[in-house]
């Protein structure tokens, strides 16, 4: 047997020594941190880095160990996170429509929930056809607050997203909303929807999807990490796909931009904070 797979057998039977002996507090440590690393790097849809997996040891496992041992450990252990695919963009800017101005201006970092909206369509190939999907996604917490399916993107594709994010969290006056200057985006009944809200409108410069690069991050996302594993043969497939990523994305999907909260986590740790603020106030008030 050593013969066939090409090990001295003096080699062999240092080996089969090691396994009678038992083993040391070392090797019981890596086990246990093999164990917790492979675990949290599937329940994470096999996407997270060492960066994420290192955050969910240290504050969920309260293990301490340091990022480059998560990392070389993950090497070991073959577990990288899913490489990146170019996908390419659906916007139709070539309309006689009114536009509007970039009032965002790459201002990402709201400071407070329902102050900026974005959305922007894409589209998911199955083997019946394209199917669109378009997302509302609230800037503070990069969360989903809404978003449309459909096998066409025609203007009522972002009209039911919009409506339905409007209906569930009924944003103040002034708020921005931000889209690319799709015909979509431009149609008079969307407009109209958004005056209706009392929304300040805000659309890409033209040919500058950087504009927008938080919504096309999550497209970028959506199918790098989840979309790009499988082939989806018909449209409920592909529907049931988005569904549970963005399910996933909202609830259980860190963020280091929000210091590796999920997008529902750190609105809560607002409103708690929020909250707590106004209590104190009263007590001081009486």
């Amino acid at each position: 047997m050593c013969k066939v797979l090409g090990v001295s057998t003096s080699g062999y039977y240092l080996w089969e020594k090691r396994q009678d002996r038992d083993k040391t507090e070392k090797e019981k440590w890596n086990s246990l941190l093999d164990e917790r690393i492979t675990f949290h790097f599937y329940d994470n849809l096999s996407i997270f880095g060492s960066p994420r997996i290192h955050d969910k040891l240290v504050n969920q496992d309260t293990m301490i160990v340091s990022q480059k041992t998560v990392a070389n450990r993950m090497r070991d252990l073959g577990l990288f996170a899913t490489k990146p695919k170019k996908y390419i963009t659906t916007t139709d800017s070539d309309h006689e429509k009114p536009i509007y101005s970039n009032v965002l201006n790459r201002n990402f970092k709201p400071k407070a929930p329902n102050r900026v909206w974005v959305t922007d369509i894409t589209y998911i190939h199955t083997g019946e056809g394209f199917i669109y999907l378009n997302p509302v996604l609230d800037l503070f917490s990069r969360r989903v607050v809404s978003h449309a399916i459909d096998d066409c993107m025609d203007k009522t594709l972002p009209l039911r997203a919009l409506k339905e994010a409007v209906a569930l969290r009924n944003p103040a006056k002034g708020w921005i909303h931000h889209s690319d200057r799709g015909s979509q985006y431009c149609s008079n009944k969307y407009i109209e929807a958004l005056k209706a809200a009392k929304a300040t409108i805000s659309m890409s410069r033209k040919a500058t999807p950087y504009d927008n690069a938080c919504v096309e991050s999550f497209f970028a996302s959506l199918k790098k990490e989840y979309l790009y594993k499988f082939v989806f043969h018909t449209k409920a497939e592909a529907i049931a796909a988005v569904e549970f990523y963005i399910h996933f994305y909202n609830r259980k999907r860190t963020h280091s931009t929000l210091g590796y909260a999920t997008p529902m986590e750190y609105e809560q740790a607002y409103e708690l904070a929020q909250n707590n603020n106004a209590s104190e106030s009263r007590v001081s008030s009486a």
